[in-house]
């Protein structure tokens, strides 16, 4: 079983190339949670569930027109609790260029994700 400071590295590293997919598929709980700061026309304030989490990171790589950059700090660990920061540089299809600066909080079960929750 993986210790959180791997996890968190592992979570880095897949962050740093937006690769989403790989995180949820080796490092996220079936079960896991993904909280918003807030609801949205696109995202529900709360996602449950691993499949729902996939559909939710694909729906959003899809609404990418172009990702100029992405920045994630290293991560702080503090028992089965991640954190980093993450700044996207991105335009979004019909929406123009934005940066999206978040801090990413994650919690950690018997070697998985089981939540995940963005702070603005």
């Amino acid at each position: 079983m993986k210790t959180t400071k791997e996890i968190a590295d592992q979570l880095v590293a897949y962050c740093r190339k937006a690769d989403w997919e790989s995180a949820h598929n080796n490092l996220y709980d079936v079960g896991a949670r993904s909280i918003e700061p807030y609801e949205t026309p696109d995202f529900s304030k709360t996602t449950e569930g691993l499949e729902a989490i996939r559909r939710k990171g694909q729906q959003f790589d899809s609404m990418v027109e172009k990702m100029h950059s992405i920045e994630v700090s290293d991560p702080l660990v503090a028992g089965d609790s991640i954190a980093f920061t993450l700044e996207m540089d991105v335009t979004m299809k019909g929406k123009g260029r934005m940066k999206s600066p978040e801090l990413c909080v994650y919690q950690v079960k018997n070697g998985k994700i089981v939540s995940e929750e963005f702070f603005v």
